[in-house]
Formats: structure tokens, sequence, C-alpha cells
């Protein structure tokens, strides 16, 4: 007798959690960001083919005049190694965006006996500078743009071609909404989780 068993439904990206705190020091965004790793995604890592998540932050003050003004922009890219012979797995983090040209200059790195303790280091965004105080007035409105992705363009060649398009190879989420800042001892969430969006909706 053939035995079926119904396939997991895989969690959509969400952020469940979303704060920005403005101090003397600068805007820090701290975030949770959910997602279930697709089978493909982990085949591909076991087999030795790192993968790279991007995050990005903009600000904009509001402008009743003309197009809201862009006072900030972050990125960060984390690359997540499978290493075989020591059967652990490696998380980098980088501050800015890399190309395929240019190596990893990462200001973290570290080991972890599993991929889910991996996994919650790269889901879990911690006090990440995203602006200089300065640039950040808070008698003005401000917007906050706040991304997460699998990017795909650092993959090798030969897997590009054969991912585009393809659901499974999908990680993505993308939250927009009015910045409400939050002192940097409160630790309210300044966002709500239903403002998150799946990209690509």
């Amino acid at each position: 007798m053939l035995l079926v068993y119904p396939q997991r439904q895989a969690r959509a990206t969400e952020v469940t959690q979303l704060q920005v705190e403005r101090g003397d020091e600068g805007v820090r965004l701290s975030a949770l960001v959910r997602f279930d790793l697709p089978p493909v995604v982990e085949d591909a890592l076991l087999k030795g083919i790192p993968m790279f998540f991007v995050l990005e932050a903009d600000i904009y003050r509001d402008r009743w005049y003309w197009a809201d003004l862009h006072v900030a922009s972050a990125a960060r890219t984390i690359r997540l190694a499978y290493q075989p012979l020591t059967r652990r797995w490696r998380v980098n983090i980088a501050a800015g965006l890399i190309s395929n040209s240019a190596g990893l200059r990462a200001t973290l790195n570290q080991n972890y006996d599993t991929l889910p303790e991996a996994l919650a280091v790269i889901q879990r965004v911690a006090r990440w500078k995203i602006a200089e105080a300065s640039e950040v007035n808070p008698d003005a409105g401000h917007r906050l743009d706040f991304s997460f992705r699998l990017d795909l363009s650092q993959l090798p060649r030969p897997f590009q071609i054969g991912v585009a398009g393809q659901r499974d190879w999908t990680i993505a989420v993308q939250v927009k909404d009015r910045l409400r800042l939050e002192p940097a001892a409160a630790a309210a969430p300044a966002l709500p989780a239903a403002s998150s969006t799946e990209a690509g909706k």
C-alpha cells in the first residue's frame, strides 16, 4: 500500500516584530523576520552552496510640496554556509551590499552546531544602526521602508538560471509604514506586524 503524506505548508515570510529607536548614538532598528527555509534551499546549502540574505532600510522625510526626501539608508548582507568537514554552520554578517566580484568583508563571524541555531541569528535583527540621530528630525513625519530577501544573484550562474521564477526559492518581505520612533530605553514595537507584506504582492 502506498502512503501519501501531505506536504507541509511553508510559512510565508513575515516581519512579526519591528522597533525603531532614536538615541544620541543614532537610529537603530530591531526586527524579527519569520520564514521557513525551503527544502531546495537547504539541499543546496548541504551541497556546499552558500546563501546570501540582504537587509535594506530607507528613511524618507515628509514634504507636502514635493516628493518625500530620502534622508538615510542602510544595508546589510548575511552569508549562511555549511561546513561539511566540521558539520557546522557558519554565519557571516557584513555592512552594505556585495557583488559577485567583491569579497565579503564580514564584521561578525560565528559558527553554530545546527541549522535552526544559525537561522535564529539571521532572523533576528538587534539594534542595527540605520541612520545618524541628526538625519531624523523628531518633530517631522517620516516613512520607513524595510526589506529582507534571499539574494539569488549571489548563487552560481547555473543555479541562477535554474531557479529563475521558482517560488520555492522565494524568501522576501517588505514593510512600508510610518516611522514611529521610540526612546532608546523603550521596548514597545514601533510598527505592527500587520503592516508587513510579502514582496511581489
